[in-house]
């Protein structure tokens, strides 16, 4: 099947490499900036595996009806220190990881940065991850809405969230294996966020991104 010319996702927080693995595939990705926030989904959330496990970083929202929001209004909550959290976590848990100190301080900025809005952040992130990998992948920003994505372009809105029931059926995904950190004592954990593949196997991350994508 030849190459599609692009696809359509939501914005998520770190993604995930299931996310990635659609931007190392397809040359033009569109990022939804007119839908409404949804609770309890990848767009601030994304989960890294540390000593004791899988450990879930959230970004804290200011309190509101962020369910009916329009996602670029959604702003981030700064009553608890959350980003230097954020940052030690992954510190701790990829602090030995073979590329750690190549990327680190190419991210560390983004901890210690004041982002108003989940989206300013989240797409920030996006960009710089893309560089680093790194990816040719034209990122665009939707203009409307549309709720059926237009020919030519792949719509896997909603796709990719953390309770799998919720998510959409994706064949084209399977996770290629790496090596991790605490792979002798937790197993290999797939679809971890971007940060895992990318701290663990460095300039690799690209060429494992597209052995995730299945052609059908």
């Amino acid at each position: 099947m030849p190459q599609q010319e692009a696809a359509l996702l939501e914005l998520h927080y770190l993604p995930s490499i299931q996310y990635f693995s659609k931007l190392a595939h397809y040359p033009t990705v569109y990022i939804e900036q007119q839908e409404h926030y949804q609770k309890g989904s990848y767009r601030n959330r994304c989960h890294i595996v540390g000593a004791n496990g899988p450990l879930r970083l959230s970004v804290p929202l200011q309190q509101g009806k962020n369910e009916q929001q329009q996602i670029r209004d959604v702003r981030i909550a700064y009553k608890e220190p959350w980003r230097q959290q954020h940052w030690q976590s992954i510190r701790s848990a990829y602090g030995s990881a073979p590329y750690f100190d190549h990327y680190a301080d190419r991210l560390s900025p983004f901890f210690t940065s004041r982002y108003d809005t989940l989206f300013e952040l989240s797409w920030a992130l996006l960009q710089a991850i893309c560089g680093m990998i790194p990816l040719s992948v034209g990122l665009l920003l939707t203009e409307t809405y549309i709720a059926e994505a237009p020919g030519g372009i792949i719509g896997l809105r909603d796709t990719i969230h953390p309770k799998a029931h919720r998510g959409k059926p994706d064949p084209h995904f399977l996770p290629a294996f790496y090596p991790q950190v605490f792979e002798e004592k937790h197993g290999f954990l797939p679809n971890l966020s971007i940060l895992d593949l990318l701290f663990c196997t460095g300039p690799q991350a690209a060429i494992i991104l597209e052995n995730s994508f299945i052609e059908p």
